[in-house]
Order: C-alpha cells, then structure tokens, then sequence
C-alpha cells in the first residue's frame, strides 16, 4: 500500500510540475508582449527558482556524503569499491564518447547553421563567459578539498565523494567501533531524503517561474529565430535517448522500460527547471525504488554528475559546430577529430563549474580559431536548450547506476519491492538494506 501511495504521489507531483511549466509560457508570453520593462517581473521570478534550487542543494550535500560512506562502510572493503569505480568510468568514458561523436555527427547531417540568416555579432564582442584554463594539474588539485567543510559549504560534489570514500574506507577498516557512527549517518541520509520530498512540492511553483522568467525576458518570438537549430538538438536529443534505453535493453533487458518510467519525475523536473542538480535527491530515491541497490547508487550517481553528462556533451559538439557553419568556417574531418578529443579531455576538468558547457564551447572555440563572439548567438536560447540537456544528463546517470549494479549482480528483481525506502519516505525511520531480498 505505501508503495502505491508513494507512486500515487509521485504521478500527482509530475502532474503539477506540468501544469506549471504550461502556465509559465502562457505567463511569460504575456508579460513579454504587454509589459514594456519586465526587469522587475524577471527578477522576481529569478527570486522564486533561485530559493527552490537552494532548498535542493542544501540538501544535496548531506545526502551525498551520508549514502556514500553508509554503502562504502557496509561493502566492508576496498577491492569492492575500486571494482565498483572503474566500472562506473567504463561506462562514464564510453558514454561521453557516444554522445560527443553522436552530436558531431547529427550537426553535420543537420547542418543547422547553414543559411540561417541571423545576424552576425561583431568578431571581437565579449560573450561574458570566462574561459577558465583549467588543466590536468588544476583538476587532481580539484579533486581533493582543503576542507570537507569548505567543499560542502560551495556543494563541490566530487570533493565530497573523494573525502566520503575515504571516510567509507575508515569506518570499514575500524569496523564495530564506528557501528554506531555508520547507524547515524544511515538515519541522516533517510531524513534528507524525507526532507527532499518536502522541498519537492515546490517544485511547479519553481517551474512556472522558471520558464515565466525566461519567456517574459526573451519571448516567444526567439524560438522562432532559432526554432530549426533547437528543433534539431531536440531531434538530437531524442537519438541519444534511444541510443541509451538500447544500451539499458542490452544490459538489463526489458527491464529498461521500467528504469525509463521510473525516473519519469526527476527528467521531467531536470527539463522543467533546466537542472540536473535540482533532480538529484529525487533521482536517487527512484533508483533505490527501481531495484538498484543503494551501496551503487549513492556511488555511481554522484560521480556521474561530475563525469557522465551526456545532454552537455553532445551539445558542446553540436553547438561549437553550429557557430562555425554560421560564420561559414569549414572545419576538416581531422579537426572535427581533434575537437571531439578535445572536449572529452575539458568536460572532465570542468565538474562544479557555474554554467559548464557555455565555458567548455567558449575555450573550444578559441582553439579552433571560430570567433568566441559566436557564443552570444546561443545566449539567448540556452535557457530552453539546457531544459533537454538537464533531462537527458538525468537519464545517462540512471542508466549508468543501472547497468553498474546489474554488473555486481545487485539488482533488486523486479517483482520485489525496497520497503526500507518506502518505509523512509513515508515517515519511518528504518535499517537500510536490513529487509532486502538476496540480490537477482
């Protein structure tokens, strides 16, 4: 019966996320086309998302460092998590590539910068996006925190995920003496994810402002402007969907259906809000629901959000391509090459970095000689392109923690429920993994 309510619940919020989206274009729309200066409505609006989002990363913190050490301590050793990491970056490393080759390829069969028609900014005009030079050496630095506090306190995601698996390993190592320890962090990661489905029931409030800031900023009229490219990163998008729920199919079987339809709420929150990060909490609790167990999850999600983000990959190919055919650049099929290389290496260095794809393309496109100013083209329409690639980054993280527990042979069967999270999030305070069936 919780299960149901739960699901109930579920279907009720996605609901109302819709309904908020819908209202927010109309909202928008209107204000665009009746209000003369809409800087007031738009920065009251930007209010709104900006607190919903807080509410969520508060959360995201707690969560992650209280689900990674809980599974990392129960695994009891470290060849379990090393066995666990490397096949989460075969997966991570394959992933980025199809997408990046993916979108390389689709660009130049779209070809949607070519006779556009838009007019060309100036050559030596600012984009506003700092190209941050962030190297190998920047990013082993990165990886490591001065403090864990610190890490937390800026929501750096994989300092928090280096310092939890060293924690994990510790409390492993000293064993019964850090029981106690373990049970507490246990309870704390159940309450978070209690508290993430109190936050969550602002979420279509957070959508209508969202979208009702964007449209009544920008209008409708820009996505006619721009209405073929996104009409193809959009036809784009939905190849790398199908790729990824074949790639699913091919690892656990009809069973992808289910995994798409359970994280049916986080995508469509991910899409709506134009965050991946918004959809974390929710996301790793349909997991746990699905069958994952939760010692992958709560290790494969969180660096999955710093290395698997296949939406922001293959719009990086797609986008530095579609600059260069607006300014009739042709690039060879070597350079195309070295690009795609290229933008595997950056991506990775720049995890935690506000608006990380805009500043991966401004970098990409000084090196291949393409005018940055190319990247104000895209400002304008980056808010409604970043709804597709939060939402398909949400996708390619669920499919990884799939595939990487049905590798370790800890995939719930599916004709069995997780009553520990049911129990959780319906307001019990239960023992993780304490009722679960042998894994299948």
């Amino acid at each position: 019966m919780q299960l149901a309510s739960g699901n109930s619940s579920g279907h009720s919020l996605t609901a109302w996320i819709l309904v908020g989206l819908v209202l927010g274009l109309g909202c928008g729309a209107v204000l665009h086309a009746t209000v003369a200066d809409t800087t007031d409505w738009v920065q009251g609006f930007t209010v709104v998302t900006t607190v919903f989002l807080r509410l969520i990363k508060m959360v995201i913190a707690p969560l992650v460092f209280a689900t990674l050490v809980v599974g990392i301590a129960k695994m009891g050793d470290t060849g379990s998590v090393g066995r666990i990491g490397f096949k989460a970056f075969v997966w991570f490393l394959s992933a980025s590539l199809v997408s990046l080759s993916l979108g390389l390829v689709l660009v130049n069969f779209f070809e949607p910068g070519v006779g556009t028609g838009i007019t060309l900014p100036e050559a030596d005009a600012s984009s506003g996006i700092t190209t941050t030079q962030f190297g190998l050496q920047e990013f082993i630095l990165h990886l490591v925190p001065v403090s864990i506090v610190d890490g937390m306190a800026r929501n750096e995601i994989l300092q928090i995920v280096v310092f939890s698996v060293f924690f994990g390993v510790a409390c492993a190592g000293v064993g019964k003496p850090a029981a106690v320890l373990v049970e507490a962090l246990e309870g704390l990661s159940y309450v978070m994810l209690k508290l993430t489905m109190l936050v969550m029931w602002f979420a279509p409030l957070a959508v209508f402002a969202a979208v009702a800031s964007a449209v009544a900023k920008s209008g409708l009229g820009i996505l006619a402007v721009y209405g073929e490219f996104m009409l193809e990163f959009y036809l784009a998008i939905v190849v790398l969907w199908l790729v990824l729920f074949i790639a699913a199919w091919a690892v656990i079987g009809r069973r992808a259906v289910g995994l798409f339809r359970a994280v049916r709420e986080p995508v469509v929150l991910a899409f709506a809000t134009a965050s991946s990060e918004a959809a974390y909490p929710r996301t790793l609790a349909q997991l746990e629901r699905f069958g994952c167990s939760n010692r992958v999850a709560s290790f494969v999600l969180p660096l999955g959000y710093s290395f698997n983000l296949d939406g922001s990959m293959m719009y990086c190919t797609f986008a530095v391509m579609f600059i260069a055919q607006v300014y009739g650049i042709e690039l060879t099929v070597g350079q195309q090459m070295a690009m795609l290389l290229t933008l595997m290496v950056t991506s990775k260095g720049m995890a935690g970095v506000p608006r990380a794809s805009l500043v991966v393309i401004a970098a990409t496109l000084s090196q291949f000689n393409i005018p940055e100013a190319g990247l104000l083209l895209l400002l304008g329409v980056d808010h409604f392109l970043d709804m597709a690639r939060s939402a398909t980054n949400v996708i390619g993280n669920s499919v990884a923690t799939a595939v990487v527990s049905k590798w370790e042979g800890l995939l719930r069967p599916e004709d069995t429920e997780n009553p520990d999270l049911e129990r959780s999030l319906t307001g019990e305070l239960p023992h993780r993994d304490a009722a679960r069936p042998p894994a299948g």
